[in-house]
């Protein structure tokens, strides 16, 4: 199995590190004259199996499998002038956000945009810098389609790279875009000093939240519970090596924040505000985060607000 990765940002990067172990891997990028160390990744050289070059047609015409490291709210704009060059092609979409106009993830665009390809969603908890590393890493793969699923499993897993694989792509997608606003939502909590308590109970609600919804669009909670919600949830609420957290603790703090850093779960909490009024499902997390992202409201109003919602049970 060929492997391409269109997108060779921090995580596009590492991942052709990590899938180098198995065979040559073609990195795209429109800027690629880094050399071996793109500066994303310091002090990570790309191995001799690692082709870089800035000629999509070219990357795409030599895989059969490729890998879509590219950001939410970029991937519809990308698959409307480059769908052809991916149609047939096994598609691995690494994308967690939810897609701003159409209020959906990654894999319903490419499958629109490309009917004959075989689509697949690759999350779960991890940091570029790890898997560059070469630090043991978990991660789920998506597929609906059981045979594909099987082969995409085999192709990209590493001696330290271990994928679980689901065909519940909903499930995994939406575990994927959900948690980052919640780590949004523990970074404020803790730029705004409230402590670790807070965070708990902001991680655990969020998780609720999360939950409900992807039930609500088909998912099933197992899946939450596993790698791509849970566990990714976890690990972005909890290290600061997560723009979303970091995002969110400059809020907290009322502190500037790098514009110029890709910071998904603040799209997505827009999107989940969109989808969750037309459902009808209460998210008064992810409702929160929108506006502070927006600068709709103060963190000590947002925080009033959640904690004088109605007693209820859990």
């Amino acid at each position: 199995m060929s492997v391409a990765i269109l997108g060779a940002g921090a995580f596009g990067t590492a991942l052709a590190v990590a899938l180098s172990a198995n065979g040559p891997v073609t990195l795209w990028g429109r800027d690629v004259g880094w050399g071996r160390i793109n500066p994303r990744l310091p002090g990570v050289a790309l191995p001799e199996a690692v082709r870089t070059g800035a000629d999509l047609r070219a990357a795409a015409a030599a895989a059969d499998t490729i890998l879509l490291a590219l950001p939410a709210q970029l991937l519809a704009g990308f698959l409307a002038d480059h769908a052809a060059l991916l149609d047939g092609k096994r598609l691995v979409s690494t994308a967690k956000g939810i897609d701003l106009t159409r209020l959906t993830g990654a894999s319903a665009l490419l499958g629109e945009a490309c009917p004959s390809a075989a689509v697949a969603v690759l999350t779960g908890p991890s940091f570029a810098a790890d898997i560059a590393r070469g630090l043991p890493t978990a991660l789920t793969l998506a597929c609906a389609r059981p045979d594909a699923g099987l082969a995409l499993q085999h192709a990209l897993s590493t001696p330290v790279l271990r994928l679980y694989r689901t065909t519940d792509v909903t499930g995994a997608e939406l575990g994927g875009a959900l948690k980052n606003v919640i780590a949004i939502a523990a970074g404020v909590v803790i730029g705004a000093g409230l402590g670790d308590s807070a965070r708990a109970a902001i991680i655990t609600r969020g998780f609720a939240e999360m939950t409900r919804l992807a039930v609500r669009l088909g998912a099933r909670p197992e899946t939450l519970a596993g790698l791509s919600g849970l566990g990714d949830l976890t690990l972005t609420c909890t290290s600061p090596q997560s723009r979303n957290f970091r995002f969110g603790r400059a809020l907290g703090a009322a502190e500037d924040f790098d514009a110029a850093t890709t910071v998904e779960g603040a799209a997505t909490a827009r999107a989940v505000a969109a989808l969750s009024g037309r459902l009808g499902e209460d998210m008064p997390v992810a409702a929160m985060v929108a506006r502070l992202a927006d600068g709709g409201v103060s963190v000590e109003k947002a925080v009033e607000k959640l904690m004088s919602r109605p007693l209820k049970e859990e």
